[in-house]
């Protein structure tokens, strides 16, 4: 799987022949994270980079997640795959906003409710 890694550093481009190898190093979670980058779903706020999944956003700082596949059971998800994926082609959009604004002004509309 290193080689894989090398590679996205190397190239910084996902080609075709990257997402073939992507998808045969990584399954159905490279197929996620590469489905979410093409969706543009992938957010660098000032504060966090973001990751939308089918439910909710998730928060993806280094190897750490806060979805529930990540905090239970311990196991590299999908959406740190395609964090690290992003980050290393260049594949992710940027909100010149913090994260932590945007969660407190949706708090605040839901007590409005």
């Amino acid at each position: 799987m290193t080689d894989l890694w090398d590679h996205l550093a190397e190239r910084k481009v996902l080609d075709d022949r990257l997402r073939r190898e992507i998808e045969e190093a990584l399954g159905p979670r490279g197929r996620k994270a590469l489905v979410a980058i093409d969706e543009g779903k992938i957010v660098q706020y000032r504060d966090f980079l973001v990751v939308e999944g089918r439910t909710a956003r998730y928060i993806v700082e280094e190897e750490f997640c806060t979805c529930s596949d990540f905090l239970y059971r311990g196991r590299t998800c999908w959406h740190l795959l395609a964090a690290r994926i992003a980050r290393a082609t260049g594949k992710y959009r940027v909100e010149e906003s913090w994260y932590q604004d945007q969660l407190r002004q949706a708090a605040g509309q839901h007590n409005l409710d």
